[in-house]
């Protein structure tokens, strides 16, 4: 390829698998071709990572390490790696984890896309055998959901894993955004994109850092990022109830005359009450997740926080 190839690795309490990945990646034959440098975000571990990574570096000055102040998120720690990537130079990017459940051949095949002149190209997962069912239930309907809403749709059963020419970059390093959505933050740019499908193999060692209450907020940051189309439903919802109360009014003047005006029963008042409270509090449960989120960029705190850049010429000067 022409340029630079950056794989860019957030890191979170991976000891067990970088060696193995980085001996992987060093060891793959196509890739042994390209002009590549690895770059870890060690996004606060608490375990041995940072040292493991720096002892790749003394030997290999194709790598390097960003260390952040603490855990920021896997959102944060993508977008502090894409904001070191110097813009200036023709490259890519595959932002890669390092479990090695992204597989390498899937790297050289989107190469072999990006030769076709696209800026993006997209690994398109075909089987989520390895996940529960819960968890493929619940990611069929966040896409399907949120395409609807949003109009910067997102491919589905697509992650991070993806290659993105510099150019995409440069777009990226200018949002200033604090709440992340990486994935709508890729596609939101545009650009010329192709898909490769690959099935995903389990991890190699550890555990995932992501359960279902992150991966349920992740939803949520989302599609308050990408759509006001929630706060819209809300007007249509009031509408519809006060046309139906409007119509029962009616009805009970109508009754009134025709019939007489029977005492209401108890639990028919009850269950008005508690319906039209449930409908108020989530609809200002939803324009509170929006008024948060203007809260948290109006204050324009950093998205993260580097504590050090590491390369082999920062070791060489140490010794």
């Amino acid at each position: 390829m022409r340029g630079k190839l950056t794989l860019l690795v957030p890191v979170f309490n991976e000891e067990e698998v970088i060696e193995k990945f980085y001996q992987e990646v060093r060891s793959y034959p196509e890739l042994c071709q390209l002009d590549l440098e690895i770059l870890f975000v060690n996004d606060g571990s608490s375990d041995q990572s940072a040292l493991v990574i720096q002892k790749l570096i003394e030997q290999d000055p194709k790598v390097k390490l960003m260390n952040l102040s603490r855990n920021f998120g896997k959102e944060s720690a993508l977008l502090a790696g894409l904001s070191v990537i110097d813009v200036t130079q023709a490259g890519a990017v595959v932002p890669i984890d390092a479990d090695l459940q992204d597989p390498l051949q899937v790297v050289i095949e989107m190469l072999a896309k990006y030769q076709g002149k696209v800026k993006m190209v997209l690994a398109k997962r075909v089987d989520r055998g390895n996940d529960t069912l819960l968890k493929r239930l619940s990611a069929k309907w966040f896409y399907k959901i949120f395409n609807q809403l949003s109009e910067c749709p997102i491919e589905e059963n697509v992650g991070d894993f993806r290659l993105i020419d510099h150019s995409i970059v440069k777009v990226i390093q200018g949002l200033p955004e604090r709440n992340l959505f990486m994935k709508g933050l890729f596609s939101w740019p545009g650009f010329k994109t192709e898909i490769v499908s690959y099935t995903r193999p389990a991890r190699a060692a550890g555990q995932t850092k992501f359960n279902f209450f992150k991966l349920w907020n992740l939803a949520i940051e989302g599609l308050t990022s990408f759509s006001t189309m929630p706060l819209k439903v809300w007007t249509y919802a009031g509408l519809l109830i006060a046309l139906c109360s409007f119509g029962l009014a009616l009805w009970m003047v109508i009754e009134k005359i025709f019939w007489g005006n029977p005492v209401p029963g108890y639990p028919s008042l009850i269950v008005a009450i508690l319906f039209l409270g449930g409908v108020q509090l989530l609809g200002i449960g939803i324009l509170g997740e929006y008024i948060g989120r203007i809260y948290f960029e109006a204050k324009q705190r950093p998205r993260f926080v580097v504590e050090s850049l590491i390369t082999h010429s920062d070791l060489n000067s140490v010794e």
